[in-house]
């Protein structure tokens, strides 16, 4: 097996990369190289036995097989234009990018890895942190067969408990992702319009989350219980979940395509909305969920409940 690299760290980087390690230390394969722009944040891993590598561009030279997890597009082009520009070979190398990114930034990267008989695949992934943990996420994947199934035994049943395969073409699985997320970010919306309303009315939160969980699923649930238990609007020391400018960056990503095949996006519209004044209001330390706050403040509540770091303090 080619050594395994990863690059980025953050909430859902760590979870997937350390879910990777234990599965190399379980093969006794040779242990996970990892990196990451604060190195301190894979200490967890070197617990597990990875090896750190502060720069990128020694992290590819080692490894057949590289894995990013980061937060936008012009960070992924970044770590691209440096691996390219290291002078190391890139013959042969396969370059995994689990985040989510505009499917041109995906073609550009294809063209310019293919020049250097590289490989890469858009394999970015559907559910949060908790899912990320226990290693359920869903993948999509798209680019060459023959990198596919070398990595695919990677992701299925260690990262994640689905691979959708979406072909030769990577720009698919990168379409795919933006699609997934108007799903996404206009579920986190309803969810958080049912649980004012449950509350205003009378109704109560928990009935509210027990349908939401039974009837729509454990996501939906799972999206309930980031505003009950104040996920929302975490501690400012902590990270959230998944967080609110990420989420906006995503919901951009799926305006630029719909615009481009005109296309309307109105529920998403009132979301993003909502993610904006929630991040004008609250700051950067919120998760995609904090629409809620915003929904709560129409309603003539305040943007905090008790759990949320303002309602605890």
């Amino acid at each position: 097996m080619s050594r395994i690299g990863w690059y980025g760290l953050g909430s859902m980087g760590l979870s997937m990369a350390t879910n990777l390690q234990r599965h190399l230390a379980s093969k006794t394969a040779m242990n996970l190289i990892y990196s990451n722009r604060t190195m301190t944040r894979g200490d967890p891993l070197k617990v597990l036995g990875a090896t750190p590598e502060t720069k990128f561009e020694n992290l590819v030279a080692q490894c057949g097989i590289i894995f990013t997890m980061v937060s936008n597009d012009s960070v992924l082009q970044h770590l691209i234009s440096s691996a390219i520009g290291s002078g190391h070979s890139l013959r042969e190398k396969i370059f995994v990018d689990c985040s989510t990114v505009h499917p041109e930034t995906v073609g550009l990267t294809v063209a310019k890895l293919r020049e250097k008989q590289a490989s890469f695949l858009a394999a970015p992934v559907f559910g949060g942190n908790p899912i990320a943990v226990d290693g359920k996420l869903v993948f999509a994947i798209g680019g060459p067969q023959k990198a596919t199934q070398l990595v695919k035994p990677l992701i299925q049943n260690v990262m994640g408990r689905k691979v959708i395969d979406c072909g030769e073409d990577a720009t698919k699985a990168s379409l795919l992702k933006i699609a997934g997320n108007i799903v996404t970010v206009n579920m986190m919306e309803a969810v958080g319009e049912a649980q004012v309303f449950a509350e205003k009315t009378g109704l109560g939160m928990g009935p509210m989350e027990e349908l939401i969980s039974e009837a729509f699923g454990p996501v939906a649930g799972g999206y309930s219980k980031r505003l009950t238990t104040g996920a929302y609007a975490p501690p400012l020391e902590s990270r959230p979940g998944f967080g609110v400018s990420l989420a906006i960056k995503d919901a951009n990503h799926a305006f630029a395509m719909a615009q481009e095949n005109r296309v309307e996006l109105p529920g998403l519209q009132v979301a993003r909305e909502n993610m904006l004044a929630a991040r004008d209001y609250a700051g950067e330390c919120l998760d995609s969920s904090s629409m809620y706050g915003v929904l709560r403040q129409k309603a003539g509540l305040e943007f905090w409940n008790e759990k949320s770091r303002k309602g605890g303090s």
